[in-house]
Parts: structure tokens; C-alpha cells; sequence
């Protein structure tokens, strides 16, 4: 990362997708997700730490927090339309 941003910063602004599109395919973002997935599995699960157990429980938290809050807003919406209006 700290060389991509090396690279671009004395660029202007309208020639960067010019020189970030070669670099988006669909190669290199499967080989960036195995690498990922690669020192993921080095750094926690081969040395049997407890992390990935916090991953999955925050991970779960925030997904159902996420799915959960387009209907919580849309709650709140009628709430403040109701006091608005006089109901209850």
C-alpha cells in the first residue's frame, strides 16, 4: 500500500484511474484474496489463537446490526412522523 500511495501522490487527480485500472483484474484480486487468506491462516490459526472466535462473534454482531437497521430506521421515521402529526 505504501508504495501505490508513493506512486500517486504527485499525480493529479484525473490521471489516476488511468494508471490504477491496469492494475484492478480479476487475477490480481484473486491472488490478493489468497494471500490474504494465506496470512490469516499463518498468523491465527496455525498458532491456535483464540482471535478467530472474536472475528466471528464481532464479525456476526455487526452483520445483524447492519441487517437489522434499514427496519429500526424505518421505526423511528413513523415514530417522528407521528409526533409530528399528533398521534401516538
Amino acid at each position: 500500500m505504501r508504495k501505490f500511495f508513493s506512486e500517486i501522490k504527485g499525480m493529479k487527480v484525473k490521471d489516476v484511474p488511468a494508471h490504477v485500472k491496469p492494475m484492478v483484474t480479476t487475477s490480481n484480486a484473486r491472488n490478493f484474496i489468497q494471500r490474504s487468506l494465506d496470512n490469516y491462516h499463518a498468523k491465527y490459526i496455525l498458532t491456535d489463537s483464540i482471535a478467530p472466535l472474536y472475528h466471528i462473534c464481532f464479525g456476526g454482531m455487526i452483520f445483524s446490526y447492519l441487517v437489522a437497521l434499514p427496519e429500526e430506521r424505518r421505526h423511528l421515521e413513523h415514530q417522528q412522523h407521528a409526533k409530528e402529526h399528533g398521534g401516538h
